[in-house]
């Protein structure tokens, strides 16, 4: 049985340090949006094919209002786009890159009104390949 293409998506902060730090690499089922937690300020990202070929890219990805813990990321053609908002009901089931790589998949989210407050539950799941 053939397993599906996979990307790699690559989080990169290139404000940190002297040259800037890795904050995720993450190989996962080919998607158009991901989610990211505890995302840094600035963001470079690149979405990559299995085969290493650059499908997307989003450079210097600034964080937009207030420091919140998600971020959601968006492939558009070559772009990648960053949006620093809660999750609701209708991104349940997106994928969530935690910092270091590890990837799951968003199967509840909650969040009380003054955003002091939050609950959420993450899926994984590996297979070998």
């Amino acid at each position: 049985m053939e397993l599906p293409t996979l990307q790699t998506w690559e989080l990169y902060y290139p404000e940190a340090a002297a040259t800037g730090i890795e904050v995720s690499r993450a190989r996962l089922d080919p998607t158009a949006v991901v989610w990211v937690h505890a995302a840094p300020p600035v963001l470079a990202v690149t979405v990559r094919e299995g085969d290493d070929r650059v499908l997307a890219r989003g450079a210097s990805l600034k964080r937009a209002g207030p420091q919140l813990p998600m971020t959601r990321l968006e492939q558009r053609g070559a772009n990648v786009t960053r949006e620093d908002r809660w999750p609701t009901d209708t991104d349940l089931g997106a994928v969530v890159i935690l910092p270091g790589g590890e990837a799951g998949v968003l199967k509840s989210w909650w969040n009380a009104a003054d955003g002091n407050e939050w609950r959420w539950t993450v899926e994984f799941s590996n297979r070998r390949g």
